[in-house]
């Protein structure tokens, strides 16, 4: 599995009109052409927490199989888990919420050989734009801050 690739805009989100999704950049459509302009959706940060269970597995086993999935898919955050569910939270680079949803929904399917992670489903995915992450957190409602870093028991 891998990460919904931004491109080469992702740093012009200066130029984004930031009213919505799938804001358009207007940009020069290449050397020698100042006089021309194209359209191109402008990529984003959005924080995934992706919740799963189901039936007990042994702590040890889950915790490395986290700890796999971290190493497999490195812009994983934090992870907490117990014998029967595991929350992961990570920083995910799209277009749009679509992309965004559709990739973290694809990730503990497309891991679960390779890391060896527990038989469980998805029962909870959560995406929000990186602005409503730290207005959450600056408000004092949102998820504490994914610190430390690494796999946890809850």
């Amino acid at each position: 599995m891998t990460s919904v690739e931004a491109g080469a805009d992702f740093d012009d989100a200066a130029l984004r009109s930031g009213t919505g999704e799938g804001a358009i950049a207007r940009t020069g459509a290449g050397t020698g052409a100042a006089d021309r302009t194209s359209d191109r959706p402008v990529s984003k940060l959005w924080h995934i927490t992706l919740s799963v269970s189901g039936r007990e597995a042994p702590l040890q086993e889950v915790r490395r199989a986290l700890e796999q999935l971290a190493h497999d898919h490195p812009f994983l955050l934090t992870s907490r888990y117990a014998n029967d569910h595991a929350e992961i939270r990570y920083w995910e680079e799209a277009r749009d919420l679509h992309d965004a949803a559709a990739v973290a929904l694809r990730l503990w399917g497309e891991h679960r050989q390779s890391a060896k992670l527990p038989p469980w489903e998805i029962v909870g995915l959560e995406v929000i734009d990186r602005e409503t992450y730290h207005q959450r957190i600056a408000e004092g409602y949102g998820p504490p801050p994914a610190a430390p870093v690494g796999v946890h028991p809850y």
